[in-house]
Order: structure tokens, then C-alpha cells, then sequence
């Protein structure tokens, strides 16, 4: 499930800190409309055909999916004030995560927030600071692999919406198929058997061009979710979020050169603030023009390139620029030599799997993809929200990057 490239600006957080020796080091960056000066967007009424089969084993044993077999209320919730509407959060604890809980707990919503119970950046939350991290939430405690767990904890009551926040953490490719696809399946599988209404994914704009495997996973699920029928569904699809572009603004304060792939003008993102991206989700439990809708999204300001934002950085501190290009063929060469190690040493099969990764947010824009002219377009993607990257940038730089950290997701940069 990693919002989001490979200069210190686009990883949307899918590869992981174990990349670290495989590559230079550079940070990655990986995905109205209310009181926003962007035009309004009422998403893609598409359809999305499965990229990938699921991969052997990974949903053995899936029990047949008894749609509506404990019916919630039959009436819209919509209609029902927010307190009386049940939303289930599952992956409450991820990045988007508890921005998502905690902005629908504002609304009112009556939140159940399904965590395990050693949560968080390399399992540090206990079930003691997760409570304490979603006050006003009802937080259960259990495994999305765990089909009964999901029917008899987090759906103890009938559920009028899910909201998805699960993403790999890594990127691997097993790890990417186990989160991506078939835990989120399963919380849709439950969903549908214990009649719940409404469907809402956090999945990721990169999907448009799925070259990688947490891309392949997280189309297959997106194809069985349009599919699905008896439940109606929002998927979100965000560009680079703000703490994917901000790793290099620490070494670039210390006087070091700002590192991008090329000429740093290889690919574009227009990235969304987590608070805003959460107000975007919660806007879809509950706005009528999201439902069945593919619904990419960025931020209200204008798409930067890795030079540009380099640019940016360096205005803000006042120091002279410098940059320290790197060929993309370099992460073509290492491609070519973890898949050779890999056909030797299978371990090293997700070292390849996250050089490919690296070099696709180095080439490929987080921008909506028009197939016919084979180009990202700037003015297709939507802006929502108020927080804009310079403001971002100019609040980073004084204040640091506290609250940014990108744990399991980091490539380079902090942890």
C-alpha cells in the first residue's frame, strides 16, 4: 500500500533503507473540492483490467466471499449524521494512516482504527501509544492477514465504510503482494460478507504505468474492487506526498550538493500534504460525486521537477546552488547486476526489485498519464488543499524535518 522519485524526490515511499548500499546516495521520493483554488474534479468513472495474476499461495485457503450475510442499515449513511456512521480504518498506523483516523475522528465519525498490536516505523508502537495516538477512535487490535480476526474484532459491528490504508512496506515483491493485494482483499472480502457499503483505497498514481510489482498488486486489487458489485468504492490515487521530496533539505542546509538523476528534469510531481490528502479520503466517505470514481490527486501547487525543486531549496536558504548529477544508466547497470545475483542468490531477488524502483521515480513523472499522447499532463492532474510545497520547503528549512521520518520507506536520506 511506500502516496508516490528516485533524485530525493519521488520514492512515494516503496522502497526501503536496505537499498542503501545498492545505489548513490540521494533521496528518494516517491502519491471541490473544499476552500482550494485548483479546479474542481470529479475523478475517472474507469475501469481498471487486472495487470498481474495473483501470485500462487498468497490467497490459498480465501474462504467464499457471503456477500451481506450480517447487513448493515439499509439506507445511504450518507444520510445519517456522522456520529451514527461506523468507518473501519485499516492500517491506521502507516503514514497516511494517522492523518486519515485522526481527520475523520475531527468530522465526527464514529472511527474504528484496526491496528496490530505492535504497530508503526519498525514495529515501535505498543498498543499503549497507539490508543494514546487515536484518542476519540475505538481501537482494536488484530492481523488484516487474519480473516476471523477481521469478521470478530474489527466487523464486531456492522461497518457502513471501509478505508484502506495498507501499503507494502517495502516494495518487495512478496511483501508487496501479502499488503498490497491480498490483506486488502481480505478487508474487502469481509467488507462484502458483512454488508458494508462503501469501499474507500488509498492506492498510488504510479499504478498508471505499472512496471513494478507493488504496482501490479495494488491494479490486481483495484481491478476485483471496480468488480466487486455489491459495494461502491472511491480509490484515490495520490501523487508524491510532501515528505517524499524533502530528504535532501538537511544536506543541502550543511552545504553539500543537491544529488538528481540527469539533468533533474526527467520527471515532475505535484505533491500533496498529508493533511490535505487526508481531507481528500475522508471527503470520499462521504461525498456522492467520489463513488465509483478513480480519483488521482495532488496538491494546489504547480509540478516540479527535482531541479526545480533543488532550485526551490536553495532560494529558500539563501546558499548557492549546487548539484551533483547522476546517470540513470548507473541504475541500469545495477538493475542488469542484482537480477544476475538474484537467478544465483534468490535473497537478493528484492535488492533488484528496489533498483527498479529507484530508477522508476528518477524517469517517471507523478502525473495523471495520457495514453493517446503518451505524455504526463500537468493540467489533467487535480490540485485539492491549501498547503502548497514552498510554504512546506520554507517551514522545513527552519524547522526540520520532525514528523517526517520515512522509516521502512526510506532508501536514502532519514529514517
Amino acid at each position: 500500500m511506500l502516496t508516490h522519485k528516485v533524485s530525493t524526490r519521488q520514492t512515494a515511499g516503496k522502497a526501503t533503507s536496505r537499498c542503501q548500499n545498492a545505489a548513490p546516495r540521494v533521496a528518494i521520493n516517491q502519491g471541490c473540492l473544499r476552500s482550494c483554488s485548483a479546479t474542481p474534479f470529479s475523478g475517472a468513472n474507469v475501469k481498471v483490467a487486472s495487470s498481474a495474476p495473483v501470485r500462487s499461495g498468497l490467497s490459498s485457503g480465501r474462504l467464499p466471499c457471503r456477500v451481506a450475510a450480517s447487513a448493515a442499515p439499509s439506507e445511504d449513511f450518507r444520510k445519517r449524521a456522522p456520529k451514527d456512521v461506523r468507518v473501519l480504518v485499516v492500517g491506521p498506523t502507516g503514514y497516511i494512516g494517522k492523518f486519515v483516523v485522526k481527520e475523520l475522528v475531527k468530522r465526527g465519525y464514529n472511527v474504528v482504527a484496526f491496528a496490530r498490536e505492535q504497530a508503526g516505523i519498525k514495529g515501535k508502537m505498543s498498543k499503549e501509544d497507539t490508543i494514546k495516538e487515536f484518542a476519540g477512535a475505538d481501537v482494536r487490535f488484530g492481523s488484516v492477514l487474519d480473516l476471523d480476526s477481521l469478521r470478530q474484532v474489527a466487523f464486531k459491528e456492522p461497518v457502513d465504510v471501509v478505508v484502506s490504508c495498507l501499503a507494502s512496506r517495502t516494495g518487495g515483491k512478496k511483501d508487496s503482494w501479502l499488503i498490497d493485494y491480498t490483506a486488502t482483499k481480505n478487508a474487502l472480502d469481509v467488507a462484502r460478507e458483512k454488508g458494508s457499503s462503501h469501499f474507500v483505497l488509498l492506492s498510488a498514481i504510479c499504478v498508471q504505468k505499472p512496471l513494478l510489482e507493488f504496482q501490479r498488486a495494488k491494479l490486481k486489487f483495484e481491478a476485483d474492487l471496480q468488480a466487486a458489485g455489491d459495494i461502491t468504492y472511491s480509490i484515490v490515487r495520490p501523487t508524491a506526498f510532501f515528505k517524499s521530496i524533502a530528504g535532501q533539505i538537511d544536506i543541502v542546509k550543511k552545504g553539500n550538493p543537491y544529488v538528481m538523476f540527469g539533468d533533474g528534469n526527467l520527471a515532475a510531481c505535484k505533491p500533496i500534504s498529508e493533511p490535505d490528502l487526508a481531507s481528500f479520503i475522508a471527503d470520499c466517505v462521504s461525498e456522492q460525486d467520489k463513488v465509483d470514481k478513480v480519483l488521482p490527486i495532488g496538491g494546489p501547487s504547480r509540478a516540479y521537477t527535482a531541479k526545480q525543486q533543488a532550485d526551490l531549496i536553495f532560494n529558500i536558504t539563501g546558499l548557492p546552488p549546487k548539484y551533483f548529477p547522476v546517470p540513470v544508466a548507473l541504475m541500469d547497470g545495477m538493475i542488469s547486476i542484482f537480477d544476475g545475483l538474484a537467478s544465483i542468490f534468490p535473497s537478493l531477488e528484492d535488492t533488484a526489485e528496489f533498483a527498479r524502483i529507484g530508477k522508476y521515480y528518477a524517469t517517471e513523472s507523478m502525473l495523471v498519464w495520457d495514453e493517446q499522447r503518451n505524455v504526463y499532463v500537468e493540467e489533467a492532474t487535480p490540485g485539492y488543499g491549501k498547503d502548497t510545497l514552498e510554504d512546506f520547503f520554507a517551514r522545513a528549512v527552519k524547522e526540520g524535518l520532525k514528523g517526517q521520518e520515512l522509516g521502512d520507506q526510506a532508501v536514502f536520506g532519514q529514517q
